[in-house]
């Protein structure tokens, strides 16, 4: 199992909840938390556990990004006008590595990561290999013509366990996303309930 893949089971296991909606998750057998101590009873969460495991269950959804990363993110929306968790969902969605999961070109988030940085993305033509590449409306994500018959690619646009949501406009025929407006929280299709405002609530306090 390669560490990636380890990765996203354990952040399922941790949070006990399969937040991608994958039908591989092992929470769908066991929903316990991993290790020895996995099975014990879980004892009532307390305020800052509420909203230390909405922040850490937002971050994971992402790939799994650093505290540093986020923090980053979250100071960011902070900063603009408007609902801050709105404006913090809204931030993350724009990354390119999430514009790509989004649009089914790969199966998973962690897998648009890799594919984002090996090169086989494009915005309006051109090459970018940041994950962290932050896209405009009406960009336009497209995979590399000489990527496209990738089997990652071919078995992720038939898998039927997500749909595409209507904040952009995909094309599985040219390989293109277009980026047509950035989602509020209420448009991201999650498979478990996200709870920014807590995630608000935890940095304003710490």
């Amino acid at each position: 199992m390669t560490k990636r893949t380890a990765a996203k089971y354990k952040i399922d296991r941790r949070m006990g909840e399969n937040i991608w909606g994958r039908a591989k998750s092992p929470v769908n057998k066991r929903e316990y938390g991993p290790g020895q101590h996995g099975q014990r009873r879980k004892n009532k969460l307390s305020d800052f556990g509420t909203q230390l495991r909405a922040k850490q269950k937002l971050k994971g959804y992402y790939g799994d990004l650093t505290e540093k990363q986020f923090r980053r993110i979250y100071a960011e929306a902070e900063r603009l006008r408007g609902d801050t968790g709105e404006m913090l969902v809204g931030l993350l969605e724009r990354r390119l590595d999430a514009v790509v999961y989004r649009a089914k070109f790969v199966p998973t988030i962690f897998a648009a990561r890799q594919f984002v940085n090996h090169g086989h993305v494009q915005v309006n033509g051109q090459r970018v290999n940041i994950a962290s590449y932050r896209v405009k409306e009406g960009d336009v994500v497209s995979v590399r013509d000489k990527s496209r018959q990738l089997a990652i690619v071919l078995e992720s646009v038939g898998l039927a366990e997500r749909d595409v949501p209507d904040y952009l406009e995909v094309d599985h025929n040219k390989m293109t996303a277009t980026f047509v407006r950035t989602p509020a929280l209420g448009d991201v299709p999650y498979a478990v309930q996200m709870e920014p405002n807590l995630v608000v609530e935890y940095y304003a306090q710490n």
